[in-house]
């Protein structure tokens, strides 16, 4: 079975439902110019949400979640949270609190470059989450890290305020909001 998402049609006001693949299939020449990129498929699919999407806000970090959490305080208003920490796989950056949190204020989902831990939690969440790996140590409590900065892992960059389209199939990366 498709895993699809909600892409707004401009015809007649009405939504379909259309795969990550499909939108690579109907784009070739966005693929080339590099405006819609593919991560590299190295993420494992976490939440009950497998499919989501919206505009991207970034955040960089290394084994330190202060600045993770603080986001997800914040009212997300349908924004996919894209976190690079580095690739570490030596502790969580993010757990199930912060993730539940997230799924009460609106965040559609949540991408980690790096470990989750509290994964049966934030697998009873209504939202989507895909990281590296699960880890059981926690991360560090500094504050740490760069908000609203380009990052770049899984083989692409990724910018404040592009789109993020995830299902189980990939997650794309566009520089703008996309429309069939």
């Amino acid at each position: 079975m498709k895993s699809n998402f909600l892409i707004s049609v401009n015809v007649d006001f009405k939504m379909a439902l259309v795969t990550t693949a499909e939108v690579c299939d109907a784009n070739p020449q966005l693929l080339v110019s590099g405006e819609l990129r593919a991560l590299e498929p190295v993420f494992q699919i976490y939440g009950r949400r497998q499919v989501f999407s919206g505009p991207v806000v970034t955040l960089r970090v290394f084994e330190d979640n202060v600045l993770v959490r603080e986001f997800l305080e914040e009212k997300g208003n349908g924004r996919v949270l894209v976190v690079d920490g580095g690739g570490s796989l030596r502790c969580a950056i993010l757990g199930g609190n912060p993730v539940v949190q997230a799924q009460n204020n609106g965040w559609a989902g949540i991408v980690v470059n790096g470990c989750i831990r509290d994964v049966d939690e934030i697998n009873s969440c209504d939202i989507g989450v895909r990281a590296l790996a699960s880890h059981p140590v926690k991360a560090n409590k500094k504050g740490h890290g760069e908000k609203h900065v380009p990052v770049a892992f899984a083989g692409t960059r990724i910018l404040d305020g592009e789109f993020l389209y995830a299902d189980t199939d990939g997650i794309l990366i566009s520089n703008s909001e996309l429309s069939v």
